[in-house]
């Protein structure tokens, strides 16, 4: 099958085998996963968040930030000798933990790639420049072009780590919040 490139010039037919072993590589056995009351366990649609992927964990990491979110950017050649300027790897947000995927070309400076969130559809777009000290920066844009929101990204010294890693909001507690109902707590009981 001919690779098929998009008209920023990224490879589309490399990211769908990336993260189609992404997903299988990460993905939990549904038996591990607690089934909540009154959920049909024969639903086919349910979609569990992507994991980072150990694949992916030796790569180059680049920290910093897309638009005013914190991220990890971990960005590796493809072993491909189809193309050579290929890249892959995976970016996580900092302040909820969500992995994407993301593909594309390195051309010289230039960084041209797609980003997924569920490991099937492209997300976005993503242009970007290194710089002589291998910094990254640029526009991650919708799958349109539109919407560009700026990213600035910073290598992490081999073998070290972001100094905060990413977390799960932790949810406020208001003191008259009212009472939890199945497990839900932003609910108010009557009085």
């Amino acid at each position: 099958m001919p690779t098929q490139r998009s008209p920023r010039g990224a490879i589309v037919s490399c990211l769908v085998p990336m993260i189609a072993a992404a997903a299988l590589a990460c993905a939990l056995p549904l038996a591990a996963h607690a089934q909540a009351p009154g959920v049909d366990s024969s639903a086919s649609s349910v979609v569990l968040p992507l994991k980072p992927n150990p694949q992916f964990a030796n790569f180059p990491a680049y920290s910093g930030t897309l638009g005013n979110r914190k991220i990890v950017l971990r960005l590796g050649a493809r072993n491909d000798k189809d193309d050579a300027g290929g890249v892959h790897g995976e970016y996580q947000f900092a302040d909820t933990g969500e992995v994407v995927l993301i593909a594309g070309d390195r051309d010289g400076t230039t960084l041209e790639a797609e980003d997924s969130h569920d490991g099937t559809q492209i997300a976005g777009n993503w242009v970007g420049t290194f710089a002589d000290d291998g910094s990254l920066s640029g526009d991650r844009m919708d799958p349109d072009d539109s919407h560009p929101v700026p990213f600035d990204l910073k290598p992490l010294a081999a073998g070290s780590t972001p100094t905060a890693a990413p977390q799960p909001p932790v949810p406020a507690s208001a003191p008259n919040a009212g009472q939890a109902v199945n497990g839900v707590n932003n609910l108010i009981i009557g009085k």
